[in-house]
């Protein structure tokens, strides 16, 4: 009798766990390809992960709490799939890291490594590479850096109402002795209905220092963007103000081009985009984009950048590309060529890759 009631418990008790974890998802993107850029220093060709997307492995899940309301949680990790280890020495869940609750009717609040409004609507709303290949907008728009995501941050999204929606961001600067240092704030707001998407965005982000003590200028980016679907061509444009410092880093910051003076980011410029994506029988995509660099400082370090790619779904997880883009500097300026994951060493740069997700 004790041995039977033993093995009830038991199963009693895995029955649960295995409920428990039932809402729990294993995903990720394996990304691998072929890179070759020129126009720097040294020129360089070789096998690199993260082209198209950052390789990553995730758990994420969501749990019931009734009344439409659910707890939230999302773990992931970048990794290297060239060489297995992660793009970050050291960190676990360096991507995001987040726990918060969701309601069917007020929207979500989370807590934790998150990314920025700022950065979500170049990628999601301005790019027709969606921050990906050779052509990824990150090349020249100001998206380097805590631009990207943000520690600390406290996220909330509204529900959608009638094609409506908003995303408000703040990001603790933790610094002893300054509540207001390294904190940053960002927001946006959208309205997406059938083929049209349209967003304004706001980044802002305050470069104080404690240790050493250092006051300095906030950098803000303000950010439009819109796409529209036509069916046989989806068209992007996206314009944005940058101002202050760290508000437009350069992605490469170690003179990848060997100039006598190294060149600094600017504080004062604005960035405009168009593009296209259209789909090439039932199974590809072409995409094309055209970014212009206004730098409105003295040393006028204007850029372009011409790009375009292809992808081809041999599946509906796997898929191969190949993408091409091309920045041409002026006055000394020192934009690169990067992709999803790397800034770029010259001015020119080809990919050649496969990315399968799970």
């Amino acid at each position: 009798m004790k041995k039977s009631l033993i093995a009830i418990s038991v199963l009693g008790a895995m029955s649960s766990a295995a409920f428990a974890q039932s809402n729990v998802t294993i995903y990720g993107i394996v990304d691998a390809g072929i890179v070759s850029e020129r126009g720097g220093v040294a020129n360089t060709t070789k096998v690199t992960s993260g082209v198209g997307s950052a390789s990553r492995l995730g758990f994420k899940g969501t749990e019931d709490l009734g009344g439409g309301l659910s707890a939230v949680f999302v773990l992931e990790s970048g990794i290297k799939a060239d060489t297995g280890e992660s793009d970050v020495a050291g960190s676990i869940a360096n991507r995001q890291s987040y726990v918060g609750l969701k309601s069917t009717t007020a929207g979500q609040l989370t807590l934790g490594r998150q990314y920025t409004p700022y950065y979500e609507t170049v990628r999601d709303v301005a790019d027709p590479f969606a921050m990906g290949y050779a052509g990824t907008a990150k090349n020249l728009f100001g998206v380097a850096g805590n631009n990207t995501r943000n520690s600390n941050a406290i996220v909330y999204q509204s529900p959608s109402i009638e094609g409506f929606q908003g995303e408000v961001s703040y990001s603790v600067g933790e610094q002893a002795g300054d509540a207001s240092a390294q904190r940053q704030i960002g927001a946006w707001a959208g309205y997406s209905n059938g083929p049209l998407n349209v967003r304004v965005a706001y980044n802002a982000r305050n470069n104080d220092t404690v240790a050493p003590k250092l006051s300095t200028d906030i950098g803000r980016n303000t950010l439009i963007a819109a796409n529209y679907d036509f069916v046989v061509v989806k068209a992007f444009a996206a314009y944005s103000k940058d101002k202050g410092t760290n508000s437009s880093a350069l992605a490469n910051g170690n003179n990848p081009f060997g100039y006598v003076v190294a060149p600094l980011a600017s504080k004062d410029s604005s960035v405009a985009l168009i593009g296209a994506t259209a789909p090439i029988g039932p199974n590809g995509t072409l995409m094309a984009s055209y970014t212009r660099k206004n730098d409105k400082e003295v040393a006028n370090h204007d850029a372009d950048q011409w790009a375009v790619g292809y992808s081809y779904a041999l599946s509906k997880r796997t898929s191969t590309y190949v993408a091409f883009a091309k920045i041409k500097n002026k006055n000394g300026a020192s934009y690169t060529v990067g992709n999803n994951t790397e800034a770029g060493s010259g001015d020119k740069a080809f990919n050649l890759g496969m990315r399968h997700s799970f």
